[in-house]
């Protein structure tokens, strides 16, 4: 989630400046812009020919990958994200759908009737690369929780969008053609159910359900979406990994392309389809798609009597006002209605000033709301509607800095409310702290505790060793370590833990886990025990106790903990039992214990 939020406001930037180019563009050599994106490009294999002008390739080709990362994402919040717990899709899905309804309304009440009626379309989606992007320099400081609520909001926007144009902005549909989208995708969705693994398979099915849609009539993008849907994410299973460290070790034992291939396949197999297609397409579609869309459609001219004439349409006050005023009533005032009347048992999952920025940053159309522009317009309404939209996102995005600038000028207590709220937040450790079980460093009363399940072997956890040890300068910080000895790779981890298990028998895990970490490449038994006799511990009762493996039980249940949490590699830390992604540098960990704080504060006083 973190790795798309950060590629998302980075390619904001990129976005802007394609924009802005293709301004520059129209206003300068306004014949050369249009001559080149209508120049045809077409594509023969023996008499069947596919002729379409540039633009027509990016709106209808190049973006149907963007709807396929629209689509990724949207299935990897239903797998592993909030929305997992199905109840917290309701929220986002009736705000989604209201920050659409309300805008459209608005657009038709300045034109209902008038000739710039059918282009209602334009009015209603979010742009959520430009929107996060724009979040991010005028939100500064926002936590990551409130991006997510946007996000989820987000991709409703877009996949009832992608239903309108389908539905509305499809003209002269065939029969046939479209029966056959239809076939290819029902295969898809059968080899996904199966778990087949033949990318070329999905390809070769996807280029002919984005053919089959083009000479349908229906806007082919909708194709991205449909596939997208259909990635299943997931963490990788120990035991899948096991099995790939199996296969590499085949290799290294016997380096021959078959094994070579075996081992590839089968290491590229524990990472979910969801997340290798993102790995694979985000950063080409934020980067490179999106902005070249921006480029081919954004260039409209602009002169003082065109701006006269645009300010007084109603298309573009439609347009302006539906986004503006339309979509941050539409948000705010679902979300307070649902809390009401459910009394709290569905709520957003952050505070009143963030449900307020997410409402008036969603005001920023351009990506999907520029596509549908085309489709419903040409000439001078649709260089009203672009003037609509640019001026929607300069609009939008000084209301959000407003919002926000509010909260910060809050009491630290009152901005934590109001940007975090008092949601409750899902668990992802399954089997919580238990003093009287578990190895606790700081406090037992602190108000944020850190799990860590690690692997003494393991040289990732000894360089997070010393970044937990200044984490634990926090005098509210309780710090718990959890074993996962990945025995596979790490011959000697088990033993370790064992060894950690049987001087904490004696009152000195805390000790024996510093030596064992800050001495990883000397872990043979005799070393193990040299260090108990450093400790003065009594060593024939640790070698005893260790050659019997009295503590195997004992680390068996923090693995069996770790699979059930979903944990498969080490470090892997959890704050206040939500699952920290990501790095796990200082600035980030003392960021989320920042915000686990500020949470659990707000609970203590609201609970």
């Amino acid at each position: 989630m973190r790795s798309f939020l950060r590629t998302e406001a980075g390619s904001s930037g990129v976005l802007a400046a394609a924009i802005v180019l293709a301004l520059l563009w129209a206003n300068l050599f306004p014949g050369m812009y249009e001559d080149l994106w209508r120049t045809h490009l077409s594509v023969g294999l023996g008499d069947g020919v596919l002729s379409l002008d540039l633009r027509e390739w990016i709106n209808s080709g190049l973006m149907t990958l963007f709807f396929l990362v629209v689509g990724l994402e949207a299935r990897r919040e239903f797998d592993l994200g909030d929305l997992r717990d199905r109840t917290r899709f309701i929220l986002p899905m009736l705000a989604g759908i209201a920050g659409m309804v309300a805008p459209v309304l608005i657009y038709l009440a300045f034109n209902a009737g008038g000739p710039g009626s059918h282009g209602w379309g334009v009015a209603m989606s979010t742009d959520t690369a430009l929107a996060l992007g724009l979040l991010a320099l005028v939100g500064r400081g926002v936590p990551d929780r409130v991006r997510v609520f946007l996000l989820t909001v987000f991709v409703v926007d877009d996949l009832l969008a992608l239903v309108v144009i389908a539905v509305v902005y499809s003209e002269d549909i065939q029969l046939m053609p479209l029966v056959l989208a239809i076939i290819a995708f029902a295969i898809v969705l059968v080899l996904a159910i199966f778990r087949v693994r033949k990318a070329w398979v999905y390809a070769v099915l996807g280029v002919a359900m984005w053919a089959a849609l083009l000479k349908s009539g229906v806007d082919p993008v909708v194709a991205g979406l449909a596939i997208g849907l259909t990635a299943p994410a997931y963490s990788p299973g120990r035991e899948e990994l096991e099995e790939a460290t199996g296969l590499f070790r085949l290799f290294r034992e016997q380096p021959t392309p078959e094994l070579a291939r075996s081992a590839t396949v089968g290491l590229t197999t524990t990472i979910s389809p969801n997340e290798r297609l993102q790995y694979l397409y985000h950063p080409w579609t934020s980067y490179l798609i999106v902005p070249l869309f921006g480029l081919a459609n954004a260039g409209v001219t602009i002169d003082m009597a065109f701006l006269g004439r645009a300010f007084t349409s109603p298309i573009t006050l439609g347009i302006l006002l539906g986004y503006v005023i339309g979509k941050p009533i539409a948000v705010t005032s679902v979300s307070w209605l649902l809390e009401r009347l459910s009394r709290g048992r569905i709520r957003a999952g952050v505070g009143w000033a963030a449900v307020l920025g997410s409402g008036t940053i969603a005001g920023i159309g351009f990506t999907v709301s520029l596509l549908i522009a085309t489709i419903a317009f040409d000439g001078p309404q649709l260089a009203e509607a672009k003037v609509g939209l640019l001026s929607a996102v300069i609009v939008a995005s000084a209301l959000t800095w407003v919002v926000f600038r509010a909260a910060k000028l809050l009491s630290p207590p009152k901005k934590a409310f109001a940007l975090l709220g008092d949601a409750e937040q899902l668990q992802d450790l399954t089997d919580p702290v238990d003093p009287e079980r578990d190895h606790i460093r700081g406090p037992e009363n602190a108000s944020v505790t850190l799990v860590e399940y690690g692997d003494f072997e393991c040289p990732y956890c000894g360089m997070a060793e010393p970044i937990v040890r200044d984490v634990l300068q926090d005098v509210d910080l309780r710090f718990v370590w959890r074993h996962l000895p990945l025995s596979d790779v790490h011959p000697r981890a088990q033993i370790a833990a064992e060894v950690s298990e049987a001087a904490a028998e004696q009152g000195k895990f805390w000790e024996m886990h510093d030596l064992l970490l800050a001495n990883q490449d000397n872990l043979q038994p005799a070393d193990m025990i040299r260090y108990a006799g450093q400790l003065g511990l009594d060593t024939d009762k640790l070698h005893d106790e260790v050659k019997r493996h009295v503590a195997a039980a004992r680390v068996a249940q923090d693995v069996e903990s770790a699979d059930t949490s979903g944990v498969s590699g080490t470090p892997t830390f959890f704050v206040n039992g939500q699952r920290h992604y990501g790095a796990y540098d200082v600035e980030s960990l003392k960021a989320a214990i920042k915000v686990a704080r500020a949470r659990a504060k707000i609970t203590q006083r609201h609970g």
